[in-house]
């Protein structure tokens, strides 16, 4: 009973220090502006300026890589279930993510560069090279490289813990691949495929060491906004006020994900149940 509470108090004192009291600090400093005075002009500013267009290019990069992140990790997820030892392969296959999101970055700049290998290799093939680097293209191959693993990781497991006995019986009653992976695979896994979608969608839509070294000024969204405020102009309060926001859209994107799931799986169990009764 006492480690119990000793547990309770050590995991909310860490809870309140490291998370909600750097949230409660981010929030009260939106209200001051550059000179230290209270006020609401940064509120009005992100209301009013290009800071919404921020907001949309955040979020269609974030969706576009999500995209890419899905249809690549589910087919790969699926194979690596299948394999003997999976568990193996996908520690492997997540090895890439233990080095140094910085030393990665570094390393694509000088393969999407103008004399990296993927400008041989065009030089090679075509004639002509091919300068990925500071283009929106390059941001995105780089982005759906470094959220790839971690779309893949909820993925394979959710594959792991589907119950092949009922598997077996759909091609038992007659089913293609085609409906056993519609109406079998895609339901049993729907589950971690949100928790897939919000490991890269939440995180994509703050970065700001890919897109400045990557795409550099192509692209500006609202996390290259708050480094450059807190980095650059030292305006801090309207660097609080973006990630404020920024913070409020995560919480709502939570929410509206697992608020779909749980909707989704209460009638899934009410139709089960009428079925029981029915029969």
């Amino acid at each position: 009973m006492m480690k119990n509470r000793l547990a309770k108090v050590l995991y909310y004192t860490w809870l309140v220090i490291f998370v909600l009291l750097p949230i409660l600090l981010v929030i009260v400093q939106s209200f001051f502006d550059v000179n230290g005075h209270f006020s609401l002009e940064n509120y009005h500013t992100f209301f009013s300026s290009i800071y919404l267009k921020m907001t949309l290019n955040s979020f269609l990069y974030a969706f576009i890589i999500t995209f890419i992140c899905i249809v690549l990790a589910y087919p790969l997820a699926f194979g690596l279930s299948k394999l003997k030892h999976s568990q193996f392969w996908l520690v492997l296959f997540m090895i890439p993510s233990w080095i140094n999101l910085l030393l990665k970055t570094y390393a694509f700049m000088g393969i999407l560069g103008e004399h990296g290998i993927i400008s041989q290799i065009t030089q090679l093939l075509t004639g002509s090279s091919v300068d990925l680097l500071f283009t929106i293209t390059g941001f995105i191959i780089v982005s759906v490289y470094i959220f790839l693993p971690f779309t893949i990781m909820p993925l394979v497991n959710g594959f792991l813990d589907i119950n092949h006995n009922i598997i077996r019986a759909g091609y038992d009653l007659g089913a293609s691949s085609l409906q056993v992976f519609w109406r079998l695979y895609l339901p049993l896994t729907k589950q971690a495929l949100y928790s897939a979608i919000q490991i890269v969608f939440i995180p994509t839509l703050s970065i700001f060491m890919i897109t400045r070294l990557i795409a550099g000024n192509r692209i500006i969204t609202l996390g290259t906004a708050i480094q450059e405020h807190f980095l650059t102009t030292g305006n801090w309060g309207m660097g609080s006020t973006i990630g404020t926001i920024l913070i409020i859209i995560l919480c709502i994107s939570i929410f509206l994900l697992n608020t779909n799931y749980k909707s989704k799986k209460k009638i899934k169990e009410r139709d089960l149940i009428q079925g029981g009764r029915n029969a």
